[in-house]
């Protein structure tokens, strides 16, 4: 199962959160812990390059906040990311540097790397999204299952168990998510994948490939 681990999936060095993913060794271990890293880091971080505007929110000073988004704490949104029109973010979130939170798109417990693009009517939800990963418009990351039971990861036809109720998507590094398209609870893209618009997400799909519909899977060339 190494293809699962975060080492695999994101380059911690593009991330403000890079001791937290040192940590543990697979991502969704990570889910109940960014809340309390969040209000750890955010204390340390340098007052010339950040402001802290509400409880335990931190925004960098170059970054881009539309006036009609909600921002809500345990919150940083690191330098030169941009939040637009009517965004919601409902706390235990990460932006990273670069990042986009698009019109409309909530985020809840996330981590999103730097340069990540989330631009027009996402959810994520109990989600991590690597380095320069881009989901097009109203992507959702479904994070809780509909028996409330404790999400398990299909990896190669092995259940894998998690341990914990909501957990949505992991994106690899460079993932592309086509518009319209569903991950459902315990989504694992591997790195360099795309996923065709209208798309139905279950489980992981390998690294550097092309998913096309749920069954239909090729490697990249």
């Amino acid at each position: 199962m190494n293809e699962l681990k975060s080492v695999n999936l994101f380059d911690f060095s593009k991330t403000i959160a890079r001791e937290l993913f040192e940590s543990k060794e697979y991502p969704w271990e990570l889910l109940p812990l960014i809340s309390e890293y969040i209000v750890k880091l955010g204390e340390t971080l340098s007052e010339d390059k950040f402001d802290k505007i509400g409880e335990n929110i931190w925004v960098a000073k170059s970054a881009k906040i539309a006036p009609t988004a909600s921002l809500n704490g345990p919150l940083i949104i690191d330098e030169d990311a941009e939040v637009r029109h009517c965004a919601y973010i409902r706390g235990n979130a990460i932006v990273g540097k670069g990042a986009v939170v698009g019109n409309s798109t909530e985020l809840k417990n996330c981590i999103l790397f730097d340069c990540v693009q989330t631009p027009h009517y996402n959810y994520v939800g109990d989600s991590i999204y690597g380095y320069k990963a881009h989901t097009g418009a109203g992507v959702i990351a479904s994070n809780l299952k509909a028996d409330k039971s404790l999400v398990t990861v299909n990896f190669r036809g092995e259940k894998v168990p998690t341990g914990v109720k909501k957990f949505g998507a992991m994106i690899g590094d460079f993932g592309d998510i086509g518009c319209n398209t569903v991950m459902n609870p315990g989504s694992v893209i591997g790195r360099g994948t795309n996923v065709y618009p209208l798309s139905f997400v279950r489980g992981y799909v390998e690294a550097n490939s092309i998913y096309k519909k749920q069954g239909e899977v090729v490697e990249k060339r």
